[in-house]
């Protein structure tokens, strides 16, 4: 039976995350309506992490099978031609059998972009770039953004960093040596049921970009939950640094897994430290705390972006050179 993996690239915006729901448009929904389509067969694609609404990914990684052979050329051109603009097929590769999206990852990369200073008169933030980036109101000191992203280098558990979820021991799966919670695992569900779920999932579909429109003035960040995560919360971070692109402040991280919200959650806290309402020397003893109100507010999901999932050995070495480059 054919086993693939593809990766894809899409704009979450008009997209209720990734995970297939009934009557409401998901990437994966979508990426199953396509394959569906392009071969006649009915199945599941499964991704490296189900982002949720309004998050985007530069390469998201998904694995399905199929039980006629097609050539992967084909296949990729053909999905393309299927699939909405919104969402681009960049490659389609055979792989074992025992390869997963999700179970086989040993690292993820995720950026995320600010547009700062959004309350000044002289700084607007453009709708072409609005469910991109969060226009944040405040200024930012770039000095303490680096301090506080060089905290939470090395291996640390981040409970204080992790979304207050009533679900979250059961949303526990492996991501190469560590477990990564960020999303439920997948589920055992027939042919039938998954039929099901992709034909209503079939809604219209809003025109690209259509979404509730952004008003940067009034750009909020949601206040933390006071309760405590009873799980083992324990990742690595190899990498976590801000870099500037004229006025885009960019968070890079790159980690073993990541907590449902973790990354959000740390940019929100980071933020707090840029606008002088919390010390970078602050982040370890929230570390510490375990305990998310410990922690700043959840940054607006439309800055974040899924950018990278490695597999192998070569793939990390060769990511390690681009970093230092």
């Amino acid at each position: 039976m054919p086993h693939w993996k593809t990766i894809l690239t899409y704009d979450g915006t008009p997209y209720n995350g990734w995970q297939i729901q009934p009557s409401l448009p998901t990437v994966q929904g979508t990426l199953a309506q396509a394959i569906h389509r392009v071969t006649g067969e009915t199945v599941l694609p499964q991704g490296s992490g189900r982002t949720d609404t309004g998050v985007h990914a530069l390469a998201q990684v998904a694995t399905f099978s199929l039980t006629v052979p097609i050539p992967a050329a084909n296949l990729h051109r053909a999905l393309n031609r299927a699939l909405p603009p919104s969402i681009r097929v960049l490659s389609v590769t055979p792989v074992p059998e025992d390869f997963h999206a999700r179970h086989s990852a040993r690292r993820k990369t995720y950026e995320y972009r600010i547009l700062p200073g959004c309350d000044d008169k002289d700084r607007i933030c453009s709708p072409m770039l609005a469910p991109y980036v969060w226009a944040c109101r405040l200024p930012l000191e770039f000095a303490s953004l680096q301090q506080a992203a060089a905290h939470i280098l090395g291996t640390h558990d981040f409970t204080s960093f992790a979304a207050v979820d009533p679900d979250l021991t059961t949303r526990s799966t492996t991501v190469g040596n560590a477990q990564d919670s960020s999303y439920p695992p997948n589920p055992v569900i027939s042919t039938e049921a998954v039929h099901s779920l992709i034909v209503s999932s079939a809604v219209e579909r809003p025109p690209h970009f259509a979404s509730t429109p952004t008003n940067p003035a009034t750009a909020q960040i949601v206040a933390p939950q006071n309760k405590l995560i009873p799980t083992d919360n324990t990742r690595t971070i190899f990498h976590s640094f801000w870099h500037q692109q004229e006025d885009i402040l960019i968070y890079r991280v790159t980690g073993s897994g990541f907590l449902h919200h973790m990354v959000r959650n740390l940019v929100g806290t980071f933020v707090e430290i840029a606008a002088n309402r919390l010390h970078p020397d602050d982040i370890p003893k929230i570390l510490a705390a375990r305990n998310r109100s410990a922690a700043g507010p959840t940054a607006p999901a439309r800055g974040l972006f899924l950018v990278e999932v490695l597999y192998t050995e070569a793939e990390i070495t060769h990511a390690e050179a681009e970093v230092k480059h």
